[in-house]
């Protein structure tokens, strides 16, 4: 294998094929980004006075060209180079000749693959972002469509007390405001400016950071150029923990769909073309798809573990360890927006039951209510729990006189009960949690 940085020595083909791994494989998701931050660095250097100006217009032009072959699926690495930033570099270079050489100036492929990968995951931050909220959006839309339909509550997986399919859906959507604020907590970690930090010590030419910054749009720099480097693992860290927490909340709600959708529940249900069957029971109706999407939230958790197992120890600055992370993490991000977009289009195909509460075993869901009721009518809680008690242990428990409630009739009225949902408080938190 060729490369630009080629000492004299050559490592046998063993060597390289085992370090460089599935790098070069990954690399091509980098090939944009490389192209848009050598472009900001070639404008600082022409600033600098590093680069003629003519230079740098037909440089520019180059790093044009190029950025439309990859946005026209053209670009591919050669088989004898090493990385995205030697291709972008050598087919500069077989466009202009020596003047595709400059571009490598004041930077280290240690800040270079530093700008690459914050630039990417700044890009996939913000289309997980979009596809939260377009999930909250889903799920508040359902809370309220479906809020008067009653549904039973259950802890320790036992019926408990009355719920409804907008308290649970709203559950959901709140959850995920959650969620919001752990990507908006890597998004800031992630926009920061490394380049310029070169191998981690700087230097000695006068490059001028806070114009790379801003011709990057990033928020800010990281100043420190060891600082700069010691970014690199923290910042997919961050990114898998804010991935954690999203998968956190989609796999209980995958976990509630996959319970609910079981015959003996029956509370929800899916087309038939969104389950699948069985090669032996015909009336099999598989919720394959929420446990596609639990698998993958199960996976996702663990990569903030495996991130920190691979760098933990590491003294500062870099480690060819660190080249592993891209194995770990990108394809995880192809998890994410998969789950997101599936369980969104689950919930847009949901039926839900209208008449659950109508199988007795639901009776005893209202014994709070009873006993709640029996207070505001002047019994004093300890007697009124202990004479719905007695009916219940003697089978003789009705609420209210077998009244059949609705939400209206259950009086919930505080901030977050079945009766008062407050949907669009969520929202408002939701936008403030926006980046």
């Amino acid at each position: 294998m060729g490369t630009l940085w080629n000492k004299g020595v050559s490592a046998t083909q063993i060597v390289e094929d085992f370090t460089v791994g599935n790098d070069r494989v990954l690399d091509l998701r980098l090939a944009k980004y490389d192209v848009i931050g050598s472009k900001a660095h070639i404008a600082m250097l022409a600033q600098i006075g590093l680069l003629a100006k003519e230079e740098e217009k037909v440089l520019q032009k180059g790093l044009d060209e190029i950025l439309l072959e990859i946005e026209n699926g053209d670009f591919k690495l050669d088989d004898d180079i090493e990385d995205i930033h030697s291709q972008v570099e050598l087919n500069l270079t077989k466009k202009l000749g020596d003047i595709g050489k400059k571009i490598h100036s004041g930077r280290s492929r240690n800040d270079q693959v530093l700008v690459d990968i914050k630039l990417f995951l700044r890009d996939e931050l913000e289309s997980l972002r979009d596809s939260v909220v377009a999930l909250f959006d889903t799920l508040q839309q359902l809370s309220e469509k479906y809020k008067e339909i009653l549904l039973p509550g259950y802890t320790h997986t036992q019926i408990a007390m009355p719920s409804s399919f907008g308290l649970w859906l709203g559950a959901y959507a709140e959850s995920l405001v959650d969620d919001m604020h752990m990507l908006k907590g890597a998004y800031n970690i992630i926009n920061q400016n490394p380049l310029g930090s070169a191998a981690g010590y700087g230097s000695s030419f006068p490059l001028d950071r806070e114009l790379t910054t801003r011709l990057l749009n990033f928020s800010t720099l990281n100043y420190n150029s060891v600082a700069a480097q010691m970014s690199r693992g923290k910042s997919e860290k961050a990114v898998a923990a804010a991935m954690g927490c999203i998968s956190y909340t989609l796999n209980k709600l995958a976990s509630d769909c996959i319970l609910y959708m079981c015959p003996n529940f029956g509370f929800i249900s899916f087309p038939d073309e969104l389950t699948t069957g069985s090669s032996i029971m015909p009336h099999k109706k598989n919720p394959d798809v929420w446990e596609i999407i639990r698998g993958n939230c199960n996976r996702i958790a663990s990569i903030q573990n495996e991130i920190s197992l691979l760098t933990t120890n590491l003294i500062h600055g870099y480690h060819r360890d660190y080249q592993l992370l891209k194995d770990i993490l990108f394809p995880a991000l192809e998890l994410m927006h998969k789950s997101l977009y599936m369980a969104k289009y689950m919930l847009e195909n949901m039926r839900v039951n209208r008449n659950i509460l109508d199988d007795k075993k639901y009776e005893y869901l209202f014994t709070v209510e009873e006993v709640n009721r029996r207070v505001l009518d002047g019994v004093p809680f300890r007697e009124a729990y202990k004479s719905v008690g007695i009916e219940v242990n003697q089978g003789k428990f009705h609420y209210n006189g077998g009244e059949k409630p609705d939400v209206a009739a259950l009086r919930h009225t505080h901030s977050g009960s079945i009766g008062n949902l407050c949907t669009s408080r969520i929202r408002e938190k939701m936008d403030k949690a926006l980046f």
